[in-house]
């Protein structure tokens, strides 16, 4: 495991499933890790089990309910104020389709569908209001957890209004975030920051995909194994732009190749985050 002992990185959704593991793998690089979750309790119980790997007191504890884009702010306000660097950001957090038949649609506090805001919004949201520290810390890297699990985005209706369906939501807000970090990478081209999103794994076994699916087809390991990979191995030093299913380059949904669709995402994530 390679020794990250200089750098600091912010792990979001770290209390559960793939995050948790990634924690705690991040843990063994000695890093300074500073963790994210909405139960403080959660928080509290993967800070001490990666304070007990890390062999220091580096780790921080975060909470903050991406289903509130004021916790989101308030969440960037205090790294912002708390550290002096950040060399990595995995936009871990989310949810997902909310079952096998899901057919409610779920609003978040701040009026807009759920799954759009906690898989998209938010991390957007959260990565713009850092992006001055890891930019002033780069090299760095973020790493956005998508899924392979992709559909176009129908931008006459982002929220779902007609014909709402679970899976839809949580697939086009996943395809969303790729066309964010295909985007974003263009942006930051000339600054030391990489950006690339991922697949972390095809129904591994975690309460998300049991939630929704009768089998499972791998461990979650798997997962945190690919997002540490991308945050840290030297093998990915300036590589940006790119989707990966697990370690390997692979091709999204076509629409995030699309740079009209993208800047009509662009012009929607604007209206939306007012």
């Amino acid at each position: 495991m390679q020794d990250m002992t200089d750098t600091t990185i912010l792990l979001t959704g770290a209390t559960d499933g793939i995050g948790r593991i990634t924690a705690l793998k991040l843990a063994a690089t000695k890093a300074t890790l500073l963790l994210h979750g909405r139960s403080p309790g959660k928080v509290d119980d993967v800070v001490s089990a990666a304070r007990d790997i890390a062999g220091h007191d580096q780790v921080r504890g975060y909470v903050a309910d991406f289903a509130e884009l004021a916790d989101v702010t308030s969440l960037a306000d205090q790294i912002t104020s708390n550290h002096d660097r950040l060399d990595g950001l995995i936009n871990n957090a989310g949810i997902g389709s909310g079952g096998m038949h899901n057919v409610y649609r779920d609003l978040s506090n701040d009026g807009h569908e759920l799954r759009f805001q906690v898989n998209y919004l938010a991390p957007v949201l959260l990565t713009r209001r850092l992006l001055p520290l890891l930019i002033a810390s780069a090299p760095s890297r973020i790493v956005n957890v998508s899924s392979l699990g992709q559909q176009p985005l129908a931008f006459d209706d982002l929220m779902l209004e007609d014909g709402f369906d679970g899976r839809r939501a949580y697939r086009q807000s996943k395809l969303a975030m790729v066309m964010f970090s295909f985007d974003l990478a263009r942006e930051l081209s000339d600054t030391g920051v990489t950006v690339n999103a991922l697949h972390p794994g095809s129904l591994l076994n975690t309460k998300m995909v049991r939630d929704t699916f009768n089998e499972v087809w791998g461990e979650p390991e798997e997962g945190a194994d690919a997002e540490v990979a991308l945050m840290t191995a030297r093998a990915y030093d300036g590589v940006s732009g790119e989707f990966f299913d697990g370690t390997d380059e692979t091709r999204a949904n076509d629409q995030a190749y699309d740079a009209g669709a993208r800047e009509q995402l662009r012009q929607a994530t604007v209206r939306l985050l007012g």
